[in-house]
């Protein structure tokens, strides 16, 4: 799957979260950018709905990132929550 977005919703809070477990912005990022996989996370999208997208980086390392969307002016962002290598 490829998503057409308009970019990234990061501040503090979600790039520290993301960046916890070792995976930088930038290949979280290229993940987004090749074929990749989504499923719901039903199980935690109480408050809005969470995907989580399985693929592999431009590094050529596999990739789990649970993420939103949210919409800004018309423009569809993508909010990574967690990521983690797989």
């Amino acid at each position: 799957m490829k998503s057409p977005v308009g970019g990234f919703d990061w501040d503090e809070g979600n790039a520290e979260k993301c960046q916890k477990h070792g995976v930088s912005i930038v290949e979280i990022e290229s993940l987004f950018q090749r074929p990749f996989a989504v499923v719901s996370d039903v199980e935690h999208s109480k408050a809005e709905e969470r995907l989580i997208a399985i693929g592999e980086s431009d590094q050529g390392r596999y990739i789990l990132i649970v993420f939103t969307r949210r919409e800004r002016q018309g423009e569809t962002f993508i909010r990574p929550i967690s990521a983690r290598y797989m």
